[in-house]
């Protein structure tokens, strides 16, 4: 569950709401291509966007199509209350993990975020990966605050962001944390230009947005650091600067995949939910061009 590629799709939307032909094509990509896990209703996923029955829903549905493959399914919300909901309609519909951030309005203690990992270890049954991503929850872990919440019950993985572009750096700091940890707990990278790095360096599994639309690609890359070779792995990061830095431009990734999805016709044009917005016709272009000279697949 917590080694290799986790794919992590979008959830695209229509007029009416959840485009479901749409995720379920996308869900057959990721199949057919094998990939380790299924990353549902992460941040590509649009979580925060939609409701308890929506994302029951995406959950449910993704369980059905995953064709074997384990589920992980983000409960985040910023009520504790909410979250054991979603635990629980997650937890019915089948999910082999929970994907867990500690959403926030109010910037939270340390002490607040422990006590939040704390109740919702003790409340579910499933495991739990600790999702770290400040930009979006605007809370901040420290290794120590890493190593309380892994001593959890059920708590199984932490995904970390980014790992430094300085290899020496990058393994500093996986090494740091690693030191810090329970042995059984999976430590998984995410922010995909530094997936490489951050692979290379020890970590487990590849918390990935561009698998969740290019597994073959992702896959590529994931399978040359689990074989040790790193030669692979740097060139073909290398290789894929072009989508890192659509990636950077575009103020993260969802909007680039999102692009990419409608491109090559499995999702709709204006795919997320609002009041996110499709890029303009000019930079999908430059997207089209990167999917076709990179050979993204």
């Amino acid at each position: 569950m917590f080694s290799g590629l986790s794919a992590f799709p979008l959830t695209p939307v229509n007029a009416t709401g959840i485009d479901e032909k749409s995720f379920l094509s996308l869900l057959a990509r990721l199949t057919t291509a094998k990939v380790d896990s299924l990353g549902v209703l992460g941040s590509t996923g649009s979580y925060a966007y939609f409701t308890r029955e929506q994302r029951k829903r995406v959950a449910t549905l993704a369980v059905q199509h995953a064709d074997g493959i384990p589920v992980m399914v983000s409960i985040g919300a910023t009520s504790t209350d909410e979250v054991l909901r979603l635990a629980e309609d997650a937890q019915h519909a089948g999910v082999s993990a929970l994907l867990l951030p500690a959403v926030s309005y109010q910037k939270l203690t340390e002490e607040e975020v422990f006590g939040f990992y704390a109740e919702v270890a003790r409340n579910v049954s499933l495991p739990i990966c600790v999702y770290d991503n400040p930009g979006t929850t605007h809370t901040e872990f420290s290794n120590d605050l890493y190593a309380r919440i892994a001593a959890l019950p059920n708590i199984a993985s932490i995904k970390i962001p980014g790992v430094p572009a300085d290899m020496h750096s990058a393994a500093q700091r996986v090494s740091a944390l690693r030191a810090q940890l329970p042995a059984e707990i999976s430590i998984g990278v995410s922010g995909d230009a530094s997936a490489g790095n951050g692979l290379m360096a020890g970590c487990d599994v590849w918390y990935s947005v561009c698998g969740g639309l290019f597994p073959n690609t992702a896959l590529a890359l994931t399978r040359a650091a689990q074989a040790g070779d790193f030669a692979a792995v740097v060139e073909q990061s290398q290789r894929l600067e072009p989508l890192w830095t659509l990636f950077r431009q575009h103020g993260g990734s969802i909007r680039v995949i999102a692009a990419a999805a409608a491109l090559l016709g499995l999702a709709e044009e204006n795919n997320l939910p609002r009041p996110l917005r499709a890029l303009s016709s000019e930079h999908q272009r430059e997207v089209l061009q990167v999917i076709r000279s990179l050979e993204l697949a």
